[in-house]
């Protein structure tokens, strides 16, 4: 049995994660730490970052360290009627960092759910989404969108494409003002206007989104959303599960529902997903598909909880201490529950409850 108090923050996640997806059947994915360049290349605008790290094969061909999980997946997965992958994960990724601008090993897990999906399933990954951020804190907030509600409002507002590309950027930063000045500049109507804006600042609970949307939406507009809505109401974390309309992933290759998760303590979101039918057609895959990743290398920004020690027991010996008699010293220790770290100097860095000197009777600090 694993020792929970061993095992750092992202470690306790991912054992957590595991048992939670496997009880609603997504069995392990594994996949090598490379992939064909041409992969990436090819889908570089559905990557968090471009730069990808490459190297030459012994036969040649472009290789690369992968920056994602996702295109692997769907690479390495086939079409069958009627049937559903679910598959879950957890890898590591290799991206530039925000914060250093160098490569970094970047610790993700997720799932994916692919083929013949429905609203259970999509309600079912929303679901879990959820409850793997409760996992790791209480205090979390998931936010859902729907791409296809947002493009219809868009349209009403005006067909033009660049247009819609250019009010989504708006969207994502709740930039109102710039908003409604580029709506202007495409001569759009007043009235649309006031609409699109109306609910592109409305977000928070799905039931008060929902009853706000059906003043300014036709009822086309929110069916879906209601559906959605209901099926979540019984997820135990129903009430942390919100609607937010600037939340845009990529619409090149999202649609329909799409969220993000943040948790209280960390200053960007946590976790990522939605369904990615678009990414699928470029693939050349016909199947539906949803899912998320959640970057546990941000779970360090979560402050400490406790003193934070390293080891229980910090037991210092010398040359004139039989080694036998330190390993039965350190057996009995650790049978007692004690977590030891057995050193003939006390390391500088090193975070201890007690010390115990077998030099002397013993020692407390």
């Amino acid at each position: 049995m694993i020792d929970e108090n061993l095992l750092k923050q992202e470690e306790k996640a991912i054992y957590s994660l595991r048992s939670l997806y496997r009880k609603y059947g997504y069995l392990p994915f594994k996949m090598s730490k490379f992939e064909e360049y041409e992969l990436y290349i090819r889908n570089k605008d559905f990557l968090v970052r471009d730069r990808v790290i490459t190297f030459n094969d012994t036969n040649g061909k472009l290789m690369a360290l992968k920056p994602d999980v996702t295109l692997s997946i769907i690479k390495n997965g086939e079409d069958t009627p009627g049937v559903k992958q679910k598959v879950y994960y957890n890898e590591n990724v290799y991206r530039v960092s925000e914060s250093t601008h160098q490569y970094k090993e970047i610790m993700q897990a997720g799932l994916e759910c692919i083929g013949d999906i429905d609203l259970y399933d999509i309600s079912e990954v929303i679901s879990l989404a959820a409850e793997s951020l409760a996992m790791i804190s209480e205090s979390f907030i998931l936010e859902v969108s729907h791409l296809g509600v947002l493009s219809a409002m868009l349209e009403m507002v005006c067909p033009d494409k660049t247009f819609e590309q250019k009010a989504i950027r708006f969207i994502a930063k709740k930039n109102a003002h710039d908003l409604r000045r580029l709506c202007e500049e495409y001569g759009a109507d007043a009235a649309a206007v006031d609409r699109l804006e109306a609910f592109v600042s409305t977000y928070g609970r799905r039931d008060e989104v929902i009853a706000r949307l059906k003043e300014i939406c036709p009822e086309e507009v929110t069916r879906e959303l209601e559906e959605l809505s209901a099926m979540l109401d019984n997820s135990p974390y129903s009430h942390r599960i919100h609607f937010d309309f600037s939340v845009v992933n990529d619409m090149n290759y999202y649609n329909h529902f799409v969220f993000r998760g943040f948790l209280d303590g960390v200053c960007d979101s946590v976790l990522s997903g939605g369904q990615y039918d678009k990414l699928m057609r470029k693939m050349g895959r016909s199947s539906g598909s949803i899912g998320f990743a959640l970057y546990l290398d941000l779970l360090e920004q979560l402050p400490v909880t406790g003193v934070g020690y390293d080891v229980d027991v910090l037991l210092r010996y010398d040359e004139s201490i039989p080694s036998q008699k330190v390993a039965a010293k350190v057996r009995e220790l650790i049978s007692q529950g004690f977590v030891v770290s057995a050193q003939k100097n006390v390391p500088e860095k090193l975070r201890y409850k007690l010390l115990m000197d077998m030099t002397k009777e013993g020692e407390r600090c």
